[in-house]
C-alpha cells in the first residue's frame, strides 16, 4: 500500500496541471459560498420591509447548524473541477504508457487500478476537508449566539464525502473507458451540465421522477436543497430529507458497480 501511494505521489509531484486545478478547486469552493453569503447579506441588511421579511423567512442559512447543509449544497456544484484532475490522472497513464511500465516493473493489474482508486479517495479526502473547514468557519462567523445544536447537521460531512467520491468515480470510469483526455473530459462535462439535468427535469415532469435513478442524480439527492431554498415547498423538502437514506444505498451500490466493472475490464484489457 505504501509503495502504491509513494509511486502515485511521484507521478503527481511534478504534474503542474494537477496543482493548478487543485488550486482552482481550493479557490472555487469558498468562492461560491462567499458569493451566495454576500447576496444573502445584501438582501437581509436592507432597511426596507422586504429586507426584514426576508430575514424572518430565510433565517440565517450560513449559521450553525444549517451551515453544514448550505455549504455542502453550494460546494457540490463544483465537483466537476476535481473531476478534471481524476480524468487526467487516468488518461495520462495511457497517454504516456506508464500503465504498461508499472506492469513491466512487477505490479499486478489489480495493483495498478488500486493505485488509481487511492488517488480518487485522496482527492475526495482533500475536497471533504476543504468543505469541512469552510463550513466550520462560515458557521462560526455567522453565529450570533452560542447554541447547543452546532453539530446537529454535521452528518452532511459524510454525505458530501460520499457524493464527491461517487461522482469522481464516475469521472474516473469515463476516463478509464475512453483513455483519451479531451474526449473523456468533453463527455463528462457535457453529461454533467446540460444532458443529465435536462433529462432529470423532463422525467420529473413527465416520467414519475424516474430521473432520480440516473448516475449523478442518485448522489445529488444525498444533499437536497437547503431549508431556506425550500420554504415554498415544505412537503417536498421533507420528502427529499426522508429519501436520503435510500439514496445513500443507491450511491453505494452504483459506486461499487462502477469500480467492479473497472477492475473486471482492467483484467481483460490489452496493455496497448
Amino acid at each position: 500500500m505504501k509503495a502504491l501511494i509513494y509511486t502515485e505521489w511521484l507521478k503527481m509531484r511534478k504534474y503542474n496541471a494537477f496543482w493548478w486545478i487543485m488550486g482552482i478547486t481550493t479557490l472555487s469552493y469558498p468562492g461560491i459560498n462567499f458569493i451566495f453569503h454576500f447576496v444573502y447579506q445584501q438582501i437581509v441588511q436592507q432597511q426596507s420591509q422586504t429586507g426584514q421579511m426576508a430575514k424572518i423567512l430565510l433565517g440565517n442559512p450560513f449559521s450553525f447548524p444549517e451551515a453544514w447543509h448550505t455549504v455542502a449544497y453550494f460546494s457540490s456544484w463544483f465537483v466537476f473541477i476535481p473531476a478534471v484532475v481524476v480524468i487526467m490522472l487516468i488518461t495520462n497513464e495511457y497517454g504516456f504508457k506508464t500503465h504498461r511500465q508499472n506492469i513491466i516493473d512487477g505490479w499486478s493489474r489489480n495493483q495498478f487500478l488500486s493505485s488509481k482508486l487511492i488517488d480518487v479517495m485522496l482527492i475526495t479526502l482533500i475536497i471533504t476537508l476543504l468543505y469541512s473547514v469552510i463550513s466550520f468557519v462560515t458557521g462560526n462567523l455567522n453565529q450570533e449566539r452560542l447554541i447547543k445544536s452546532t453539530w446537529e447537521q454535521v452528518h452532511y460531512v459524510g454525505l458530501f464525502a460520499l457524493q464527491t467520491f461517487s461522482q469522481l468515480s464516475l469521472a474516473f470510469f469515463i476516463g478509464f473507458l475512453v483513455r483519451k483526455a479531451f474526449i473523456a473530459l468533453g463527455i463528462f462535462i457535457f453529461y454533467f451540465f446540460p444532458f443529465e439535468p435536462i433529462i432529470v427535469a423532463l422525467l420529473k415532469e413527465y416520467g414519475n421522477d424516474s430521473g432520480r435513478f440516473l448516475p449523478l442524480e442518485i448522489s445529488d439527492r444525498l444533499i437536497p436543497r437547503p431549508a431556506f431554498l425550500a420554504k415554498l415547498d415544505e412537503a417536498g423538502y421533507k420528502e427529499s430529507l426522508n429519501a436520503i437514506p435510500q439514496h445513500v444505498l443507491y450511491t453505494l451500490l452504483l459506486t461499487g458497480v462502477v469500480w467492479g466493472v473497472c477492475f473486471w475490464v482492467n483484467k481483460r484489457r490489452d496493455l496497448k
